[in-house]
């Protein structure tokens, strides 16, 4: 008998329009997730990993080319010691155990993010997994780890500014172009699809800049029961939209 999630997707591939090409997801409900069964927050860190895994396969499944998720901000570090050290250990424990699945589904791993203050451990085994990937052809997953929207954007117009005193960048002829190439995404499209899970409305400081005409899809779901089917669902809606882009809309025009 087929699953619902396959009736989506066949739906989805039958339709007229195309896949998202970039989906963006801010991954929200863990700490609530791990409390509605009296858990501690680390448990509904760990099954948020199994979440990601599942999503990863099923948009490679679909067709999405790009997929990056908010794996851990610059804010969080404001967290409790204990939970920051072991959400650290988390990232790095999955990185070593899914390298081969990498591997074996083409996956290729990028990381954006003010990477350089992760702990030297960290970044190894980071480093590694993206030097190992990087030749991959699938779905390219991008982490966004110490990462923030307006730091990001400081750390942009601080380049440009020490391009312009070189004399390599005029700053009268600077447009939008040119700005998003010194951004962390430089070499990747921006988001179509925004996913936030937990019903939370707000971007909490996630890709400002790139996001400026990504739709948005905001769920109750908590991450770690969004898996296949939801990641369908959102595709799906999506897809009924007409994305404009400051232009009026087929009808009106």
């Amino acid at each position: 008998m087929i699953s619902s999630a396959d009736k989506i997707k066949q739906e989805i591939l039958a339709g007229d329009g195309a896949v998202p090409e970039h989906i963006a997801i801010i991954m929200d409900g863990n700490g609530r997730w791990a409390a509605q069964r009296d858990k501690p927050r680390t448990f509904g860190h760990e099954a948020g990993v199994e979440a990601v895994k599942e999503v990863v396969k099923a948009a490679t499944e679909i067709g999405v080319k790009y997929l990056t998720l908010y794996t851990f901000s610059v804010e969080n570090w404001k967290r409790p010691k204990s939970e920051v050290a072991a959400l650290m250990s988390l990232l790095s424990r999955t990185t070593r155990r899914e390298l081969d699945e990498l591997m074996a589904n083409d996956v290729k791993l990028i990381t954006v993010g003010r990477i350089s203050k992760l702990s030297p451990t960290r970044r190894r085994i980071l480093n590694r997994a993206v030097k190992q990937t990087r030749n991959n052809r699938g779905l390219q997953l991008i982490l966004a780890l110490n990462y923030s929207g307006r730091v990001e954007i400081l750390d942009a117009v601080r380049a440009i500014a020490n391009s312009a005193k070189a004399g390599y960048l005029n700053p009268n002829e600077i447009d939008e172009e040119q700005f998003s190439e010194f951004l962390y995404t430089a070499d990747l499209p921006d988001p179509d699809l925004l996913i936030r899970t937990s019903g939370e409305m707000r971007l909490s400081n996630f890709l400002l800049w790139q996001t400026s005409y990504t739709e948005l899809y905001v769920v109750d779901t908590l991450w770690p029961d969004f898996g296949r089917r939801e990641l369908f669902e959102a595709i799906k809606q999506y897809l009924s939209r007409e994305r404009r882009f400051g232009k009026l809309s087929k009808k009106e025009a």
